[in-house]
């Protein structure tokens, strides 16, 4: 035993790297959504500033813990990623809006908000993309995976998603890193914008699909491939599976035929 501690010491401290606490950085990602969307606790007037402000310094703090401060410009990345602020949660309204709008179920905006996991991943999305775009690494990785553990609903924090954007149901959603998804896009349960195959040395190639503006994908749908590119307005039906493009205004739905027989009778 004490030779195979000795051994897992040597390895940590020749593969060590320096990474955010998982724990401070849900804390402060829980802090922020708290902050957009206070539910049934609403925060002072006068306290709004000093909170954004104390969230602010909880991620530069972050940073700082694993960042070399010489390679990273830690304080014009908090003050940048807090400039977006209004904008992020502009979009976020616009996303639960079109929950709401599209889902029956759905009593108020509110609603969504507070209790519907496809906002959740997509609030979880926005911030953690907007780091991505600060060149912030590792952290949006640990935000995005925190979503998916308690969501279903895996977005790769570097995938372009336009505004407003619905997920129905979240559960088992897969949207790949180089997926570029439109403005007004509704996807449902189960469906996945992955890639045709895995390979590390295509790191920098764009492997996961393009869905244009104003597309309705259904249950269970997988679409693979850089080049797909599911044109504007098309409607993609359940359990589909594409691996080509799809021109504007199209129609696409499995055509399996289910037979129902009846039974004999007892």
């Amino acid at each position: 035993m004490s030779l195979f501690i000795e051994n897992l010491r040597k390895i940590h401290l020749a593969e060590w790297e320096a990474t955010p606490s998982a724990q401070e950085a849900i804390s402060w990602l829980t802090d922020l959504i708290h902050f957009l969307f206070p539910g049934t606790h609403l925060p002072k007037v006068t306290s709004y500033k000093g909170l954004l402000k104390k969230n602010q310094i909880d991620l530069e703090n972050i940073l700082l813990s694993y960042l070399n401060p010489t390679q990273f410009d830690i304080e014009n990345i908090g003050r940048e990623f807090y400039n977006s602020i209004e904008e992020i949660y502009s979009n976020l309204r616009l996303d639960a809006k079109k929950i709401y709008e599209f889902d029956p179920a759905a009593t108020s905006i509110n609603e969504v908000i507070v209790s519907y996991p496809g906002f959740y991943s997509i609030a979880v999305y926005r911030i953690a993309n907007k780091l991505v775009r600060l060149n912030v690494p590792v952290l949006p990785r640990i935000l995005s995976e925190y979503a998916h553990r308690n969501t279903g609903t895996d977005i790769h924090p570097a995938a372009t998603i336009g505004v407003p954007f619905m997920i129905d149901h979240s559960t088992g959603i897969v949207i790949g890193a180089t997926a570029i998804i439109g403005n007004n896009v509704s996807i449902y349960q189960g469906v996945t914008l992955g890639a045709l195959q895995v390979a590390k040395e295509l790191a920098e190639t764009k492997r996961h699909p393009t869905v244009e503006d104003n597309v309705i994908i259904y249950a269970r749908t997988t679409i693979l491939g850089g080049r797909t590119v599911i044109g504007r307005n098309s409607i993609i039906g359940g359990s589909v599976f594409l691996t080509k493009s799809v021109e504007p205004y199209s129609n696409v739905f499995n055509t399996h035929q289910l037979r129902i027989t009846p039974s004999e009778k007892v």
